[in-house]
């Protein structure tokens, strides 16, 4: 499982005009699933994301997280997170799970940063054509792969 973070002072996701989820200040969270991931991992990823510290203290350092500065997430599905472009021109998406797969667990992560703490986690719609707004702050954006932790 991966996740894009990006710090914001401001995100929302809008389908067919309406907004379905916004945020003022925290974290966009783009999420993707690959075929063999799990629950497990997308608590651990959740865990790790709601304590991060990478928001600024009052010495200007990088040094509170989503939950010291009470910030919300807006969780948006990402099948892309894992593109293949090594090859021609056109990326393969052959890496991300299928909605089956991925839904249930895009969904489970959006619920446990919540159970993590986080007042305010909103949702972009699973499979829709979405229309992100990321106001970045800083900016700060940040890899996070449940194979690497």
């Amino acid at each position: 499982m991966r996740v894009l973070l990006q710090r914001v002072r401001a995100g929302s996701v809008t389908v067919n005009s309406e907004v379905t989820g916004s945020i003022n200040g925290g974290f966009v969270a783009l999420v993707g699933v690959t075929h063999d991931d799990t629950r497990a991992e997308a608590e651990k990823l959740a865990k790790k994301t709601a304590n991060l510290r990478v928001f600024s203290d009052s010495a200007g350092k990088m040094n509170l997280s989503l939950l010291d500065v009470a910030g919300g997430m807006l969780v948006v599905s990402q099948f892309t997170l894992y593109a293949d472009a090594r090859k021609g021109r056109r990326p393969s998406y052959i890496g991300a799970a299928p909605p089956e797969i991925a839904e249930p667990l895009v969904r489970h992560f959006a619920e446990s940063v919540a159970r993590e703490g986080v007042q305010q986690v909103e949702h972009g719609v699973f499979g829709a054509l979405m229309q992100v707004a990321i106001h970045n702050d800083g900016p700060v954006t940040i890899m996070l792969d449940s194979d690497q932790l």
